[in-house]
């Protein structure tokens, strides 16, 4: 009795959960992981190499798919592996504050994409068996609708609520006026000369002036390297541009061939450094420093610096991040701030350097999420029906499950055109794969190194709710019009809806602007033009899938798909890093063309996604 009762449970009562919940490490995985990468100091191409090696077990879901319908049930693969889920979510929280957080942490992210993946398979078989096929068509807007939901909460409130923290917890920021001034005396300062005792109050940052003013008359570009190389080496000297768990690359580990290459690519693509006209003179600099007011009692505080408002000629040179901790809490940090040549009037800018206890807003951000699975593997242990298809392959006798597995995989690979398929799926979104793993850090990098500055909550709201919005809107207008009219008369329209709109990037690289608006605004039209224009995307995935394997047929597209993002975004943090983000930018447009040309060929049903009459 209490089987049959079990069997018939309500699926509002269970179907939202479910496909949150699948949304939810995905999106930790691919997104999160790299905005949490950024802000605790790893640099952009190891974040695009490591991050993008995570699509892995979607590349090679098809592969396991098999041992989902073998062994155990469905039910039973879903409630472990949300437990194994929320086992790699702790794994997360624990390892962050450890010195080599950065290998520990993609070990239990590795765990959270393969559990991930494999919950997909169980999910999806789970909705087909559990429901009627009256109900899998009402219910899947109600799944996606969840999904993305688990989207939003990624991407957004996550992303914001990580940032509340590093706010709470951080030290007050502190906002230092920078003039520009021609009767301004140079001041040069001896690190060695300074002692810096604790003072009395709360730990707060403190500055060796609130108003630095530099001298508009001109100087040599040798004192400017002298103050530069000063500042770097005993910054670096003391520990304040150590980042735990990041281990630098040495010259000795790279080939001497890709060592080359890496130079090719660097002088021929890179930002050309701008030709000083000797005629000007160079302009003079600045020296401030940083300390803390007494010994923290966390092991590190990170303070960022950088540009906040006024006169973009008065640039910060060297000083974008120090890491304070116990041993240095009484040194000077030093940045080194330069003003234009062409600068002689009277001018200022405001700098803002501003703190947070980065690592324990991610272990509290990743410790919700642990308790959050944790949730979901108890209710979806009892809520889940027992539904009566719902069997082990391997229980029910069927002995010719490999060859069927085998097979599937042959009829797939001898479809007509099968080149044409392979190379759209995989470069359709060859420049989107690229732009997605640098889109964050090109948002949260310091304006001195090319980014926008903005902080963490900042792009939560970007990407999680404008984003978002924008993204589900372009879904939705792609699904109607190619409702309507098929997907053949849209695809090249949703082609240039996910491509072109990727401009808008070059624009926030070159013109930098401070207006938040205009950055949701920027990134509202690329989201909302990957919206529609992934709409054809998932349509052709669905017309290659069509016949007698296509749940196992939809399983390699989906695969191809994930093998499209990893390799290209795993190159982009590298070349990222060679020529910088407004040539970066550049590139992912130009990465659009092949996509362009592989569609000329596409083979497609004129009457595809049309609704029959």
């Amino acid at each position: 009795m209490t089987e049959k009762k079990k069997s018939k449970v309500n699926p509002w009562a269970w179907v939202p959960t479910l496909y949150y919940a699948e949304g939810i490490p995905y999106i930790i995985v691919m997104t999160v992981s790299v905005i949490m990468y950024k802000r605790l100091g790893i640099s952009n191409g190891d974040i695009a190499l490591y991050t993008s090696w995570l699509y892995l077990p979607w590349v090679i879901k098809p592969l396991w798919s098999p041992i989902v319908d073998i062994f155990r049930t469905k039910r039973f693969w879903i409630i472990t592996m949300q437990l194994f889920i929320g086992a790699g979510l702790a794994g997360v929280a624990l390892t962050i504050p450890v010195p080599d957080f950065f290998q520990y942490t993609l070990l239990f992210f590795w765990l959270l994409a393969f559990s991930s993946a494999t919950h997909d398979i169980a999910a999806d078989g789970f909705y087909m068996i559990g429901l009627s096929e009256h109900k899998q068509a009402y219910f899947v807007g109600i799944r996606s609708t969840f999904y993305r939901l688990a989207m939003i909460t990624g991407q957004g409130l996550l992303i914001i609520l990580a940032g509340y923290f590093e706010t709470t917890t951080g030290l007050p920021a502190l906002d230092i006026q920078v003039n520009a001034n021609p009767t301004a005396q140079v001041q040069m300062i001896n690190p060695d000369s300074l002692k810096l005792d604790a003072l009395e109050g709360e730990l707060r940052i403190v500055v060796s002036s609130a108003n630095l003013d530099i001298t508009t008359n001109k100087t040599t570009q040798s004192k400017v390297d002298s103050v530069v190389s000063l500042a770097k080496n005993w910054n670096t000297k003391n520990g304040f541009y150590h980042v735990a768990g990041e281990k630098a690359t040495t010259v000795a580990t790279v080939p001497k061939e890709l060592s080359a290459f890496e130079n090719f690519i660097k002088n021929t693509f890179g930002i050309e450094k701008p030709v000083i006209n000797k005629s000007l003179g160079i302009g003079d600099v600045g020296l401030i420093y940083f300390h803390l007011s007494s010994k923290p009692e966390e092991a590190e505080i990170v303070v960022n610096f950088g540009a906040s408002s006024g006169d973009k000629s008065i640039s910060l040179i060297e000083g974008t991040r120090f890491t304070f901790n116990q041993s240095n809490w009484n040194k000077p940090a030093f940045a080194v701030i330069q003003l234009d040549p062409k600068l002689n009037a009277i001018s200022s800018a405001t700098f803002e350097a501003r703190s947070g206890n980065i690592k324990l807003s991610w272990v509290i951000t990743f410790s919700i999420l642990t308790g959050l699975f944790f949730v979901f593997f108890i209710y979806h242990k009892f809520i889940l029906p027992y539904s009566p298809g719902d069997k082990a392959s391997i229980a029910s006798g069927e002995k010719s499950v490999f060859k069927e597995f085998i097979d599937t995989f042959i009829i797939f690979f001898k479809r007509k055109n099968i080149g044409i398929i392979i190379a759209f799926l995989l470069f359709y979104r060859l420049g989107e794969s690229q732009l997605v793993k640098l889109a964050s850090p090109f948002l949260l990098d310091a304006r001195e190194v090319g980014g926008l500055g903005l902080t963490t909550g900042e792009v939560g709201l970007v990407y999680g709710t404008v984003g978002i919005l924008a993204l589900t809107l372009g879904g939705i207008l792609g699904g109607f019009v190619a409702a309507k009219h098929g997907l053949k008369k849209w695809l090249w329209w949703m082609l240039i809806a996910i491509n072109l709109p990727n401009t808008v990037y070059i624009y926030l690289s070159y013109a930098m602007p401070e207006s938040f608006f205009m950055i949701n605004l920027a990134v509202a039209v690329e989201q909302f033009g990957y919206g529609f224009g992934f709409t054809a995307y998932m349509l052709y995935m669905i017309y290659v899938s069509d016949g007698e394997h296509k749940t196992a047929h939809f399983a390699i597209t989906t695969g191809f798909m994930a093998l499209g993002m990893m390799i290209p975004g795993m190159i982009s943090g590298w070349l990222q890093e060679l020529i910088g983000y407004q040539h970066f930018f550049v590139w992912v447009v130009l990465a659009t063309i092949p996509a362009f040309i592989i569609t000329k060929f596409v083979p497609l049903d004129e009457t595809f996604g049309m609704k029959e009459e």
